[in-house]
Parts: structure tokens; C-alpha cells; sequence
């Protein structure tokens, strides 16, 4: 059977990452924009989220071949430091 990472070397792989990031990213910007009905987009919210979900597939295949994992603690981590930052701001700390 092959296998993608038999077929392309690194470098081209980190790329394909990279790529599929952006188009997460402009996929995420536009369902932002559907959510507030400012700046309207040519496609429903659905079809946004949809969008949204295809490209983080992309993106989680793409890691899964890179050998790329998530890390539960940093995971955990970074959500007390959000919610903190919250907190924070709520409470006029900054």
C-alpha cells in the first residue's frame, strides 16, 4: 500500500501543512463573517461551518502524516491562561 509520506519529503509536507492552515484560517474568517451579518459572504452559515470543518480535516490529516500529536497538558494550560485573561479584563485589570 502507499503511503503519502513515502511519496513527498518533509519540506513539501510542512508546505501542504502550512497551505491547509490558511485555508482554515480564511474559512474560520468567513463563518465569522456570516455569524455577523456585516460583511455578507456567498454562502450560507451552514456552508461556512461546513467549509470549516473540511479544512481542519485537511489540517488534521496533514499533521497525522507529519507525525504531529496535540499535547493535553499544554491543552489545559493555555485554557486557564485564556480563561484568566478573561477574567481579567472583566474585572478592569487591563
Amino acid at each position: 500500500m502507499y503511503k503519502i509520506e513515502d511519496m513527498l519529503d518533509k519540506p513539501v509536507l510542512f508546505e501542504q501543512l502550512a497551505e491547509e492552515a490558511v485555508e482554515l484560517a480564511h474559512a474560520s474568517l468567513k463563518y465569522a463573517r456570516a455569524l455577523r451579518g456585516e460583511n455578507p459572504i456567498r454562502m450560507t452559515d451552514d456552508e461556512a461551518f461546513s467549509k470549516i470543518t473540511e479544512e481542519y480535516t485537511d489540517v488534521i490529516q496533514c499533521a497525522r502524516i507529519l507525525g504531529i500529536g496535540t499535547d493535553e497538558e499544554q491543552i489545559i494550560a493555555k485554557n486557564q491562561r485564556w480563561i484568566k485573561s478573561m477574567l481579567e479584563k472583566v474585572e478592569g485589570r487591563y
